[in-house]
């Protein structure tokens, strides 16, 4: 197998700890057509400091990792996997440009002696590893992997050579260089051992004060005001914890396109038609499989704890053979046949050797093919036999067997019903302890012992033959035209709001509605039809022309708000606002109705309360005993002015408090290590700067952003 090919079959993307899917450069094909794919002149996605993206590169580029999506997983990608590899796609975009500045400012390259050593030395890129490493070794083969890649850069002008050497190659020269910056960055951070001594010292205090607690909740909510002019005024002194996005808010009108009684009633008389048949078939597998049941069949024994489905006490008490249903479970209907009822352990430890002939790749979720099946058979046969002849089960199973339990003999401990394939799970719960034998299943061939089996319950095999309860035509048609003819009727905020009071419907609301947002909030489904139409084609009091089909069900939208980029408003605002205004009010007419007190006991007269203790405030822990998190009261505890009178109110998370320290000491600590604390403080720098840095680097770059004008 080729390195290209054995680099698809593992999902074609490498960086995230290992090279992963973000940073590929996938290759884009010349020629690019003149016309937008998308019908307009404008053909600009966005920018990164004054450099365009192009959409037709853009959408390019996504459909090969598209079609490299599917030819791994061997399925399409979903609306939600479709929507988050874009935004993978465009941070790469982003990353690639305000990057580039970066490494030419810093002069940093990768030679070929650095790719080189890479590929072939002791830590090699992880396709590459499990490509070039030896199985039975487990050591990585450089020069295999030379000799290989020396191959391919031979037989230029081929798809393997174009893939290798204009896709993977330059991702990992980008991964090098990404790899070197932030090493760069986060090895540069140094904590002196003077920093070190502080904070060790800092975090040994401990302080006994005596304090006075007014609660905010001793003034009534209601007596504070908290009007638009104070939530500007606040917003206006935080402005950076107010940042608004772009965002929109909707008003809509949803007709339920959900099935109805007579498309429920359709798949009852369906599941009524098939159950003769259900009751009477001897290959329940296959008559399920015809049927495209929703509902696997395990043809195997499980225990009656061990099965969560509705209605299995009415199942488990039929007759053996007999059938149950249709009943409703979920958005389903269902038919439920009791095949077999007995009694069975309740777990089973047990080993085995597998001969596989089918394995699944942990990466891409693909199986394929090891040996043959009758390859695979002689071989179990020629292993069970030599058991029988008195040869070690621990050796074959080392030597031979393909299962991850064969380091440690090939022992399943524990094992409950329904959790191995049926084939296994039926020998281990049918057949008594020290039973030998081989079971054939969808991944070979297992030559099986059971050890010991503990408890006993009743257990059961069910079929179940399920259908799902699906909209009708005659039922979305409905919906689709009760929604179209409310649109066409109302088509201003006055008759909008009028036809929906006049036909008895629920006007609803969504807030915050994002450009770039997948769904609509409280809406389930893909919304983004309706939200390009809210930020490319409407303005406030727009209705849409026609309704929106989402998760199956019809809205009727109306723009209610738009909100512009920049800081929060006093509407926007106020959820998150209020709160603390309301508290610094409060701490405001507490502290005046203190005045200037020169004891607590004064204080606690004053506000109808008493003077307590605290003994053990601790400056590294900013809690209060019976209090809770108070970082501003932990703090003043260690402030000298507060050690010779009571402190200035505070305005803490729950209330005003007056404070008077009575005692700072440091905590004896024996195991005290100024060398573990530096360290601990440089990896905490390095965490720190991992998280924060290329985020921090996108933040400065002058970014424009119109995805949502396309997708």
């Amino acid at each position: 197998m080729s390195i290209i090919q054995s680099l698809r079959d593992r999902a074609a993307w490498i960086i995230s700890g290992a090279i992963a899917f973000a940073l590929i450069v996938f290759v884009v094909e010349e020629g690019l057509r003149n016309k937008s794919i998308f019908g307009s002149s404008n053909t600009t996605l966005g920018s990164v400091n004054g450099k365009k993206i192009d959409v037709q590169e853009f959408e390019q580029r996504f459909k090969l990792l598209e079609s490299r999506f599917t030819a791994s997983m061997g399925y399409a990608m979903d609306e939600n996997t479709s929507t988050q590899q874009r935004t993978n796609l465009w941070n790469e975009y982003v990353d690639d440009i305000v990057l580039a500045k970066v490494y030419d400012q810093l002069g940093l390259e990768v030679t070929d002696k650095e790719l080189g050593d890479f590929l072939y030395g002791a830590n090699p890129p992880q396709d590459l590893r499990q490509r070039f490493t030896d199985p039975n070794t487990g050591v990585y083969d450089g020069n295999q992997a030379y000799q290989q890649i020396q191959r391919i850069k031979k037989n230029k002008n081929t798809p393997e050579y174009n893939s290798f050497f204009g896709e993977y190659m330059p991702a990992l020269v980008k991964f090098r260089k990404r790899e070197k910056y932030e090493a760069l960055i986060t090895n540069s951070y140094y904590s002196p051992k003077w920093l070190a001594e502080k904070t060790t010292n800092d975090n040994s205090q401990i302080a006994s004060i005596s304090y006075v607690a007014i609660p905010y909740s001793t003034i009534a909510d209601s007596s504070i005001q908290v009007t638009d002019a104070d939530i500007n005024a606040y917003v206006s002194k935080n402005k950076a914890a107010f940042k608004q996005e772009k965002a929109a808010a909707i008003d809509y009108v949803f007709f339920s396109g959900a099935p109805s009684s007579k498309d429920t009633a359709a798949v009852i008389q369906q599941l009524q038609a098939l159950a003769p048949n259900f009751g009477s078939t001897t290959d329940m597998a296959s008559y399920l499989q015809t049927e495209s049941t929703l509902s696997p069949f395990y043809d195997s024994y499980i225990t009656r704890k061990k099965i969560q489905i509705q209605n299995i006490d009415s199942i488990v008490k039929l007759p053996v053979g007999q059938i149950y249903g249709p009943y409703l479970d979920g958005g389903s209907l269902v038919l439920g046949r009791l095949l077999g009822a007995r009694q069975i352990p309740d777990s089973v430890n047990v080993r085995h050797i597998l001969v596989a002939t089918m394995q699944q790749d942990p990466q891409s979720g693909q199986t394929f093919a090891v040996r043959t099946d009758e390859t695979a058979k002689k071989l179990i046969d020629s292993i069970q036999t030599a058991i029988k002849g008195g040869a070690s089960f621990d050796t074959l199973c080392k030597k031979y067997s393909d299962d991850g339990t064969r380091d440690k003999g090939g022992k399943y401990e524990k094992v409950e019903p329904g959790t191995m394939v049926a084939e296994f799970n039926d020998f281990i719960f049918t057949n008594p302890t020290g039973a030998k034998g081989v079971v054939k299943t969808q991944f070979g061939y297992h030559y099986i012992e059971i050890l010991s089996q503990k408890g006993g319950s009743p257990a059961y095999k069910i079929a179940y033959l399920s259908k799902q309860i699906l909209t009708s035509d005659e039922t979305a048609n409905n919906a689709l035209g009760l929604a179209t003819q409310f649109s066409a009727e109302s088509r201003n905020k006055k008759l909008f709001e009028e036809n929906a009071k006049k036909s008895g419907y629920n006007i609803l609301k969504s807030d915050d509605i994002k450009p770039l947002d997948p769904t609509v909030n409280g809406i389930a489904g893909n919304g983004r039809q309706l939200i390009r139409w809210i930020f490319n084609d409407a303005s406030v009091g727009d209705i849409a022309e026609r309704p929106y089909e989402i998760g199956g069900n019809y809205i009727v939208p109306m723009v209610a708000k738009i909100y512009q980029e920049g800081t929060k408003n006093a509407e926007k605002a106020r959820p998150e606002a209020e709160f603390k205004i309301r508290q610094e009010k409060k701490a405001a007419q507490i502290t005046q109705k203190t005045g200037e007190a020169s004891s607590l006991d004064q204080v606690a007269k004053t506000n109808g309360t008493q003077v307590f203790q605290a003994d053990s405030v601790s400056f590294a822990n900013p809690s209060i005993a019976n209090v809770g998190f108070e970082p501003k009261v932990s703090g003043a505890a260690f402030n000298k002015t507060n050690q010779t009178k009571i402190s200035s109110p505070i305005a803490g998370e729950l209330g005003v408090f007056y404070i008077k320290t009575n005692k700072v000491a440091a905590a004896a600590n024996s195991n005290m290590d100024l060398k573990s604390q530096q360290q601990m403080q440089q990896q905490q720098f390095r965490m720190f700067s991992q998280r924060v840095l290329f985020d921090n680097i996108r933040k400065a770059a002058d970014i424009k952003d119109n995805r949502y004008k396309f997708f």
